[in-house]
């Protein structure tokens, strides 16, 4: 049998199941909590290197059902800080698999908690926003003390710890793109890399040291925590506007945002999912469209450009671009993994303004 697990809430909300994963020896895990509505894709979620600081409560009830493949990781390791779901499956039904998720959680000293109800807790945090917590299968008023102490992710740099220490290149014929690793998913740098020569660089690159790679155009990663705490990013990407065609997503978008004089700010519980419908403000074409995220761009900041895409469900900023910049980000996946390839076409673009910008050299 597994040992009982109380899940806390920083506001007293108290849920109970079993503990799962690996056993941390304090007893618990601290982070924020978040939901993710997506189906399937559990691997490829865990392994986002967005969720630092973060613990996954998966909407979807079973979890685990086809096991894992170190095909679908997204990272060399999760770097979420726990897991929770309704229903842990022991069996891994997938000719595709190479083990279960409980030893792949345990391999990666990943903790969770099973058996939650986790309707119950989705719709407490739909209502409460993301509200930071612990869990784990230590005596009750030692998970709540911790559930107490437990930090959100406002004013966190996470993007120091996931990004590459060093300089890695993938691609070996085309135009050069130098993509700012802030947490980059590796489908991500597979996508560029089928188009591209790419070099992935540490997020801490300094502008110089970018211009000397002598970029044909410049990749702003997907990555965790708050855009207003990562004002030195920001700077340097500020220093490219203009010089050089760039293209952001997700955390990348929200700091190429900042460049351009727009104001970041937290959503009550974010868009974490593979079915998030986005316009296209230029074609009204409607994308469904994959999305880890608690930050977006704040209404009516934009003070260089021009809104391109939004939310059909929120109105949330999705994407923005400033032409005379030779720069577009937007806050969704286009990558998709996991998720519908419906925005894949936002790599073409990337790939005709870095053509027209060659040609007009």
């Amino acid at each position: 049998m597994r040992p009982h697990a109380t899940l806390a809430l920083s506001d007293g909300t108290l849920f109970e199941g079993e503990a799962a994963g690996f056993l941390p020896e304090v007893g618990f895990t601290e982070g924020e909590f978040v939901f993710n509505t997506a189906l399937s894709g559990y691997q490829e979620v865990l392994t986002d290197p967005s969720y630092a600081g973060q613990i996954i409560t998966f909407t979807y009830p079973h979890i685990g059902n086809y096991g894992v493949t170190s095909r679908d990781d997204e990272a060399l390791r999760p770097w979420c800080r726990g897991v929770v779901v309704r229903d842990l499956s022991l069996v891994a039904s997938n000719w595709r698999s190479e083990g279960d998720l409980e030893a792949f959680l345990i391999r990666h000293r990943l903790a969770a908690i099973t058996g939650v109800d986790t309707r119950a807790l989705t719709r407490h945090l739909r209502g409460h926003g993301a509200l930071a917590g612990a869990f784990g299968h230590a005596e009750r008023a030692s998970v709540v003390e911790a559930a107490r102490r437990a930090k959100g992710t406002d004013g966190m740099d996470y993007v120091s710890q996931v990004t590459t220490p060093t300089l890695y290149e993938r691609g070996d014929e085309g135009l050069h793109v130098v993509a700012l690793d802030y947490g980059i998913k590796t489908t991500m740098v597979n996508q560029l890399s089928q188009r591209f020569r790419v070099s992935v660089v540490p997020a801490s690159i300094s502008e110089n040291e970018i211009r000397s790679l002598q970029p044909d155009g410049v990749f702003l990663s997907n990555g965790p925590g708050d855009p207003a705490a990562l004002v030195a990013h920001t700077n340097v990407v500020s220093s490219l506007i203009g010089t050089v065609p760039i293209f952001g997503i997700c955390l990348g978008h929200q700091l190429l945002a900042q460049a351009l004089g727009a104001r970041t700010m937290k959503l009550p519980f974010g868009h974490h999912g593979s079915n998030h419908p986005v316009k296209d403000l230029a074609t009204g074409r409607v994308e469904i469209t994959a999305q880890n995220h608690n930050y977006a761009v704040a209404p009516d900041s934009l003070t260089r450009g021009m809104v391109s895409h939004v939310n059909l469900n929120d109105g949330v900023i999705e994407g923005i671009a400033s032409p005379a910049d030779r720069c577009f980000s937007v806050q969704y996946h286009p990558e998709a993994g996991p998720g519908p390839h419906d925005a894949r076409y936002l790599f073409e673009r990337f790939v005709d303004l870095l053509v027209t910008t060659e040609a007009t050299k």
